[in-house]
Parts: C-alpha cells; structure tokens; sequence
C-alpha cells in the first residue's frame, strides 16, 4: 500500500496565459481609430483611415528621406554643458541624462549626409522626445557644422523640423543660436544651394522665428502646428477670439507664410524634384 503514502509533487503557480497586448495598438488623434501598430509604422505613422500623421522620432524620417534608409551619422557625441547650472522642479543636468536615456540621443537633433534618390544631400533631423525638441547649444552647433559641410561639399541642404523653441534651460545661450544659424545660412545662399525646410507638428518659439522659416523653399506636413507665441498668449495680447485652425499649416499656406504642403508619403519625391529645380545638383 505504497501509493498511500506517496508524496505528491507540490502545485505550480498557473502560468499567465494572458496576451501582452501594451503597446501594440494606438489610437488616432483625429478619427479616435484604434489602430495596429505595426501596420502605423508601415504606412509612415501616418493613420490609414484619415491620413493623420503621427510625430516621427528623428532616426525614423531620416530612414524614411535616405536612400536604402542609410546615412552616415556626424557630430552625434557633441552634449550640453549646462552652461548657466539651471535648477526647476528639477536639475538640467538631470533633464539631460533622461533625454539621453530615453532617445539615445545626446541632444534633440540629429544631423547627418547621404543620398537621396541617388544625389547627395545633408539632412537635419529634429527629436520632439528630447527636452521637446528644444533647440540649445548643441542644436545650433550641428545644425552650423551641417550647413559649414555643406557649403564645402558643395551640397544642399534639407532641415526637418519639430520643436517647442529655444531651451529656457540655456537662456541667451539658446537665444544666441537663432542668429548663429541664420547667418550661417546667408553664407549657404552666397554659394546658392538650396536649403528646403519642413516644419512638422510641432514648430514654434525660436525655431520659427529662425533656420525653420528661412527655407529657399518652406515645406510642411498637414495639419502641422506651426507659430511663435502659442494661441493662448495671443489671444491675452490681442483680446480678440483666433480664427479656426489658427497656427495650422494648412491657415498658414493660405495667408502665404509657406510654400506647400506635402504628404509625408510625397515627401521624398518632392524634395528630389525640388533640389532639382532649384539647381542643387548642377
């Protein structure tokens, strides 16, 4: 009667049979679509049921803009200083290694050379997820360094922009860099390549008020939110109710302040077909 006394083999945990379903779909701004999210990212991030356009990170539109999706990466160890030691809620210091952590990235641009449709090009890509893509030291030097190699290289040069302005955390510094850049594009003009620029959702503060509305060409994606101040402080200022869609690329285009609007699916083609007309490979 050995059986009666045989030891059963202790119970295991049930094993979660539960599908991970975190991160796979996304839900459309516009038209509140519940939607796949691989099949977001083969369509651009743009939503295949209203064409909305999701923001892209910086490495993604420089994939989608180069040839093969291969380009060759320059000045990307170039990091802030913290010149002015700046301290909020929480240290700039602190911002900065989070930044870093979440984007690998060591600051909200990434500049970069290659080819597109087959010609040469450099290509600056803004990342919205780095300090909201705000533009300091760093962004003005590689964004000076990529107009410097393009200038000798004889190239022209594309700016993608995504931005909530200069970087409060590096005051005049940031401020310094709005002139910085403008005047090294004036150099790029005495050369006369072309430098196109497209503004995506968002471009504001003093990233509009500089490089990014100084395009031979100024480009932007739909519905993209493009301005200085934002509504709210306008409104305070001149006490009067915005127009609808104020700020919107498509109010903008309107009114004259950009040259087009462009699908980020036609996006490629309409910068090659652009750089050509303009004499950038002559």
């Amino acid at each position: 009667m050995a059986w009666f006394s045989k030891k059963k083999a202790p119970l295991e945990a049930p094993k979660d049979k539960h599908v991970q379903t975190e991160g796979l779909w996304v839900k459309c701004e516009k038209c509140k679509q519940i939607l796949w999210k691989k099949d977001l990212d083969e369509n651009l991030y743009c939503c295949p049921k209203c064409d909305f356009h999701f923001r892209m990170t910086a490495k993604a539109r420089l994939k989608m803009l180069f040839d093969s999706g291969h380009y060759v990466e320059r000045d990307e160890k170039l990091s802030s200083t913290d010149p002015l030691h700046f301290v909020d809620r929480k240290s700039y210091r602190d911002r900065l290694a989070l930044a870093e952590q979440a984007t690998g990235l060591k600051d909200a641009l990434v500049s970069a050379d290659g080819l597109l449709n087959g010609h040469p090009v450099v290509i600056c890509a803004m990342e919205f997820n780095f300090v909201g893509g705000s533009m300091g030291a760093v962004v003005g030097e590689k964004i000076t360094r990529a107009i410097e190699r393009a200038i000798e290289h004889q190239l022209p040069l594309v700016v993608v922009s995504c931005s909530g302005g200069a970087r409060m955390m590096e005051g005049a510094v940031s401020l310094m860099q709005m002139t910085k850049i403008s005047a090294a594009l004036g150099q790029l003009d005495k050369i006369r390549k072309p430098y196109i620029s497209v503004l995506t959702d968002p471009t504001t503060g003093g990233v509009t008020a500089s490089f990014a509305m100084l395009g031979d060409l100024n480009l932007a994606e739909p519905r993209a939110l493009i301005g200085f101040a934002g509504p709210r402080v306008i409104e305070q200022t001149i006490r009067q109710k915005l127009p609808e869609g104020f700020q919107r690329a498509e109010f903008l285009l309107e009114h004259g302040m950009i040259d087009a609007i462009v699908s980020r699916k036609n996006l490629k083609a309409y910068l090659a077909n652009s750089l050509h007309f303009l004499g950038a490979w002559d």
